[in-house]
């Protein structure tokens, strides 16, 4: 079979075509008479199996026969090997995701514009609250009680809704800098970032901080300004300081009709149609009319008995003629390189230009494996099932008890019961069970396809980073380990807890909710860590209601931490400021911690043999 020289290719109910030998490296082009690139009927002759091992199969440019496809094959070593059908199939799911991330300061409505695509996408029908009166809805996103009660997300969530053919697996991630870390492994996941931006305070601390995140993870990013209803700065201003701030064009998609006292509707730039919004309460999906918009600037009575602001009608109106004629176009190669930010308006709370954004969200963001800033050549063309952890979450459930590895799937399909290698380890494990994660909520999944993020119950032997996969070894980057700014002692003050107490230190170590140091020297201290002082309040809170295990915290002076090796390979530990300490962390990487950054700058100077790192990159690279 393995000398097999054609490969025949036919589609029931359709006229045959035919492919040309698959010889080693062949290029094999074909086109596919297919709708909306939803293609499953295929069968092929020959045996069970093509003759190939890997392949490239993406959509191009559409012919009078349909889609035009390009094959790339390699003769098959020996691997059972997915069948055309299958590659068809997985290609036609990858089209339909979108995988995306969203991120913001803290309040400027980043959970809020979560739960209204959850409304427009179906998956709910009255939107909740993130702050509001006892009887209202608790959002989706923010299930873990302490986010209830604090009114802000602290752990990042996975959300996934339907909308217009197209699957969306969304990402929730939290504001705050003190959760920081786990923002920056979520983002990991996400072909495409959205970023909130509050239109009345502008870009603010932690937006800043995450769109330079973004920026170095050559993850594309789409602005949208909330919170346009309210008084603030011009339309003009928000987009030339996005421009000015961040350096990168920013291309309007829509526009604002409105003035600090008044607002009117948004203008889609591209159909030049004006949506007026008839229902303002945001809990459900509210009517909208829809407007010619140049018709409507002449002669806005004709549209509407009440009096309009006629000074907002024309200021828009100069505005949008502006953007004609000085204003940039949208280029998809630029935006997927990170040069350009598609720019939406509306308001999450009302509802405002919430479908509008969908709509254009589904021709913007590509779809899983387009961008290739972030997978390799190698990476995109692997044929089988590979992925990676990016977050593990214990408890999830309560009644439950188990462990959840949250798996971004990269290529191939993922099935129930499959058997996958462990790249860290060289491990074989089965995966017997696998989520739909909906926030708290669960649903047991049978297959997966590129873009998806499943929830797999663990065993202890996949950790935070790993990659999984299955056929030819493969290994995606793993997930960096920041330098923390709070240390502390934590202990159990009832001893009859201890057992409780360390078995839930141990696994939000392993989660990443918090780091682990232990000092060098005879005595042998623990040490906690973390990027701001909120995660030690997460940390108290689960060691109480998870484990019943009450805690103490003894603050430390340290500040600074800086991983070190030396630059010809050497383990002899750098010389150190007299208030310094040496540590290893949780992995057994060395370290350092400081007090001051006097200290730091005399580390530095005292040891030019020796490379210090803020980051500690590949974690779960460094167990081999």
């Amino acid at each position: 079979m393995a000398t097999k020289k054609n490969l025949r290719l036919r589609k029931s109910c359709s006229r045959q075509l035919v492919a040309h030998s698959a010889t080693p490296l062949t290029q094999v082009s074909f086109a596919l008479n297919v709708a909306s690139a939803n293609v499953v009927d295929y069968s092929c002759f020959g045996g069970d199996r093509p003759f190939f091992s890997a392949y490239e199969l993406r959509e191009n440019t559409p012919t009078d026969h349909g889609f035009f496809f390009l094959l790339t094959c390699r003769p098959n070593r020996g691997v059972p090997q997915p069948t055309l059908m299958d590659i068809v199939k997985i290609n036609s799911e990858r089209l339909r995701r979108r995988t995306f991330a969203i991120i913001s300061h803290p309040d400027a409505g980043k959970t809020t514009l979560t739960e209204k695509l959850l409304l427009y996408g179906g998956s709910i029908e009255v939107a909740g609250a993130v702050r509001g009166r006892k009887s209202q809805r608790a959002v989706k996103s923010d299930w873990m009680e302490l986010e209830k009660q604090r009114g802000i997300s602290v752990s990042s969530t996975v959300l996934t809704f339907e909308y217009a053919g197209k699957q969306f697996n969304l990402l929730d991630t939290p504001g705050h800098h003190d959760f920081s870390e786990d923002t920056y492994r979520t983002l990991m996941a996400a072909d495409v970032a959205v970023m909130v931006i509050d239109a009345a305070k502008g870009i603010e601390t932690q937006t800043e901080k995450l769109f330079r995140v973004c920026a170095a993870r050559k993850i594309p990013v789409v602005t949208f300004v909330n919170k346009i209803d309210r008084p603030g700065p011009v339309p003009l201003e928000i987009v030339a300081g996005i421009e000015k701030e961040f350096s990168i064009e920013a291309i309007p998609v829509n526009w604002p009709v409105s003035s600090p006292l008044s607002f009117i509707g948004i203008v889609d730039l591209a159909a030049r149609q004006l949506h007026q919004f008839l229902d303002r309460s945001g809990d459900i999906r509210g009517e909208t009319a829809i407007r010619d918009w140049p018709t409507f600037a002449q002669q806005p009575q004709a549209y509407d008995d009440q009096p309009l602001n006629q000074r907002a009608i024309q200021t828009a109106a100069e505005e949008i003629d502006l953007l004609d004629l000085a204003g940039h176009q949208l280029q998809r190669d630029l935006f997927l390189r990170g040069k350009q930010t598609p720019v939406f308006f509306g308001s999450a709370l009302t509802n405002y230009g919430i479908e509008l954004f969908l709509k254009g969200f589904i021709d913007i963001c590509p779809p899983p494996g387009e961008n290739p800033e972030l997978l390799s050549i190698e990476q995109r063309e692997h044929a089988d099932f590979a992925g990676f952890v990016f977050k593990i979450q214990a408890n999830l459930d309560p009644q439950h008890r188990d462990r959840v590895a949250f798996v971004r799937i990269c290529t191939g399909r993922f099935e129930r019961d499959m058997d996958v290698v462990v790249a860290r380890s060289g491990n074989r494990v089965r995966l017997p069970r696998a989520l739909k994660i909906f926030g708290r909520e669960r649903q047991t999944m049978d297959e997966a396809y590129p873009g998806d993020i499943i929830g797999v119950v663990c065993p202890g032997e996949i950790r935070l980073g790993d990659t999984l996969y299955q056929g030819n070894p493969i290994e995606f980057q793993g997930v960096p380990q920041f330098s923390p700014e709070v240390f502390a002692r934590v202990t159990c003050p009832d001893t009859s807890r201890r057992k409780q107490f360390d078995r839930g230190i141990q696994q939000l170590v392993e989660e990443g909710a918090i780091q682990m140091f232990r000092s060098v020297g005879r005595v042998k201290e623990t040490i906690l860590a973390a990027v701001g002082e909120l995660q030690f309040d997460v940390v108290q809170f689960r060691l109480e209601s998870e484990y019943n295990a009450p805690s103490r915290i003894e603050w430390l002076p340290y500040k600074i931490a800086r991983w070190w090796r030396g630059k010809n390979g050497g383990d002899t530990p750098p010389k150190t400021p007299y208030s310094a300490r040496l540590v290893v962390d949780g992995y057994g990487s060395p370290a350092v911690l400081m007090q001051t950054q006097w200290d730091l700058k005399t580390l530095l100077a005292d040891n030019p043999d020796y490379e210090f790192s803020e980051i500690q990159e590949s974690r779960a690279l460094m167990e081999r």
